[in-house]
Order: C-alpha cells, then sequence, then structure tokens
C-alpha cells in the first residue's frame, strides 16, 4: 500500500516543485491550492501525512489544522511558513502540528522530516491493526475468529464485516471516507456503491445496537462516510 500524502500551498511554483520531488521518493501526493480544496480531499480520501502552509488566501493552514483535528487527532501535519520565529512555531505545534519548517527550506531536509513523520504514521497503524478483541456497550468481538458476542446472541462474522468493522473500530470517534473503506476493506477490487456500503452498516446496527432505528454505534455521514462512536 503505497503511502499517500495532502500537500497544501498556494503557490504554483513551490506546490509543483515539492509534489514532484515527493513523487520521485514514491509517494503519491494530492496537491491543493486552497484549504477549502483540501478539506474537500482530506474528507473523501485516506492520507499518510499532510504537507500544510500556513499562509494562504482564505482559510489559513493554522485554521484548517484545527478543522482538521476536531475529525481526525492521528494523522501527522507538517507546517510550511515564511514566518520562522519561535513564537510562531508555538503557534502551529498549538494548531494542531506535528512539525514546522520554516521558508527558505532545505528540500533534501524537508524530505527527511516526511520521512520521519510517514514512519510514524505508518507504525501507528501498525499497533492498531494488533487489536484482536474489542468489547463496546453490550457487545464483544474478537477480529482473529471473527465471531462477535451480542445481547442477540453469538454472530459468525463474514470476513468483509469483520474488516471494515475493525476498520471503524481503529478510526473510533473519526469519519471514515469511502475513499478508504474502498482502499482498505474491498481493495479496490471491486467497486461497491454508497448503498452496499450503508448495507453493512445496518447490518452492524441489526447486530450490535438496541435500537437500530436511534444507532448508538453505527453513523452514517452524508457525502462522507461513517464513523463509529464509542
Amino acid at each position: 500500500m503505497r503511502t499517500r500524502i495532502l500537500l497544501v500551498e498556494d503557490e504554483t511554483t513551490l506546490r509543483e516543485t515539492i509534489k514532484l520531488n515527493l513523487e520521485l521518493e514514491g509517494y503519491v501526493v494530492r496537491a491543493a491550492a486552497n484549504a477549502t480544496e483540501a478539506f474537500q480531499y482530506f474528507q473523501e480520501e485516506r492520507f499518510n501525512l499532510i504537507i500544510l502552509d500556513v499562509m494562504m488566501p482564505g482559510m489559513s493552514g493554522l485554521d484548517l489544522s484545527e478543522r482538521i483535528r476536531l475529525e481526525n487527532r492521528e494523522i501527522p501535519i507538517l507546517f510550511l511558513s515564511a514566518k520562522g520565529t519561535a513564537e510562531d512555531r508555538v503557534k502551529g505545534l498549538k494548531a494542531g502540528g506535528n512539525d514546522y519548517l520554516a521558508k527558505p527550506f532545505n528540500l533534501e531536509e524537508l524530505l527527511l522530516r516526511v520521512g520521519i513523520l510517514v514512519r510514524t504514521s505508518l507504525q501507528g497503524q501498525e499497533k492498531k491493526a494488533e487489536i484482536h478483541e474489542f468489547h463496546f456497550g453490550s457487545n464483544f468481538v474478537n477480529f482473529q475468529t471473527m465471531e462477535a458476542q451480542t445481547s442477540n446472541g453469538p454472530i459468525q462474522l463474514t470476513k468483509r464485516e469483520s474488516r471494515l468493522l475493525q476498520l471503524l473500530v481503529d478510526k473510533k470517534n473519526q469519519v471514515v471516507s469511502r475513499e478508504e473503506i474502498l482502499e482498505k476493506v474491498w481493495g479496490y477490487d471491486v467497486f461497491p456503491s454508497t448503498r452496499t456500503i450503508d448495507n453493512f452498516i445496518l447490518s452492524f446496527r441489526k447486530y450490535f445496537e438496541e435500537n437500530p432505528r436511534e444507532p448508538q454505534f453505527f453513523h452514517s455521514v452524508r457525502g462522507v462516510g461513517y464513523r463509529f462512536n464509542e
């Protein structure tokens, strides 16, 4: 699975230069020229890292970072900024950044910092994948055996149900985009419709919710994806 980076930079030449060099390193890069465009990509796709310019017309990089952190507290964010004082760096870290690089910067240093943040992101995903058992409400799931105990009795999950459930659990309290579900659950070998994924969520509600009509755990977020609330 290739590493995906969201690059947000309003200066065209710099954006294209960074994008090209990241791609030469083997990364898949989605480039955005402003915060509005970037946030749309963030909601629709999965990324391992966000490289974010601070000073942009309209919504600033700091504001975008705070907005992203409301939905995802784990994805690493690397700020790029012409402002490089200690105060500016502190503002970036307080806004949710993991690293801060002042312009003009050395391209090799940028690539080194990207590599460190990407490894951190991937290691976090591997640790989550080690979770084999999970309790929520009155339910218990064993992801190794794909068995579940619910208030309605024992259930044998299908492989795809188990993979989708673990993805939602790993991302608990966060919106998981359809793009990420396609990649991690369906593997892009099949392209299910929105209704197909909705049917899986409906099945989870039937299995695990006390009242499927008023779900506590499994939610559909219109136009974006799905969320498991613990």
